[in-house]
């Protein structure tokens, strides 16, 4: 067998066994962050129900952090060159800041995850990679409009969370600037943009996650 084959066919295993163990990871709650969570003032006492809507919403983000894991480990597995490659799996670690930062916070809230995880991974998952199949300019607009629609999302769960809700205020626009800041990423590596159909499918999509997952 001719030895660049065989090293192709090594990488692919290997990067097929990271993304496993990622999966695991992300589903199994053992994403650690890298950084600490962002800086808040002092805790205030939050009444039962602004407590059960903050819940909701982080159990929303949590779940957006998932898809993002998911489709990130995808989209890394699929890119044709070693740099797409490398910035998915850079974009991904950074997602895992958040992955742990919005299950940490769960817990302070005396709230869970989605029970549909691994229902929404799995589905991320093959959006990934059928972003990825498209070829690299595809699956960078593909990121370029996630991220995009996701920074909408943070800012509306922003004008939606209790004000005295300071921990998860602060997470939640930490989140939104590295989104923004992963989309100009995508834009400038040469994303392609998307038609306005696909678009409007991800919008879609991504408000039947939202509701199921506020209450799910």
């Amino acid at each position: 067998m001719p030895i660049y084959p065989r090293a192709f066919m090594i990488d692919a295993i290997d990067r097929s066994l990271i993304a496993a163990d990622a999966a695991l990871k992300t589903l199994g709650g053992a994403a650690r962050a890298r950084r600490a969570p962002p800086k808040a003032p002092a805790a205030a006492d939050l009444s039962a129900n602004e407590r059960r809507l903050s819940g909701a919403l982080m159990r929303v983000n949590h779940v957006g952090e998932v898809c993002a894991q998911a489709l990130y480990q995808a989209q890394a597995l699929t890119a044709r060159t070693p740099a797409l490659r490398e910035q998915m799996a850079a974009a991904a670690r950074e997602e895992t800041d958040h992955l742990a930062w919005t299950e940490q916070r769960l817990r302070e809230l005396g709230d869970r995850p989605s029970r549909l995880n691994p229902l929404w991974y799995a589905g991320a998952f093959a959006l990934g990679l059928a972003a990825g199949r498209a070829g690299d300019a595809w699956s960078l607009g593909f990121v370029v409009e996630t991220e995009r629609q996701v920074e909408q999302h943070l800012a509306g769960h922003l004008s939606r969370l209790p004000e005295n809700d300071a921990a998860s205020r602060a997470i939640v626009a930490q989140m939104k600037d590295d989104e923004a800041e992963h989309a100009r990423a995508a834009q400038q590596a040469g994303a392609a943009t998307l038609p306005a159909p696909l678009r409007l499918a991800m919008r879609l999509a991504a408000k039947f996650m939202t509701i199921t997952a506020h209450r799910l």
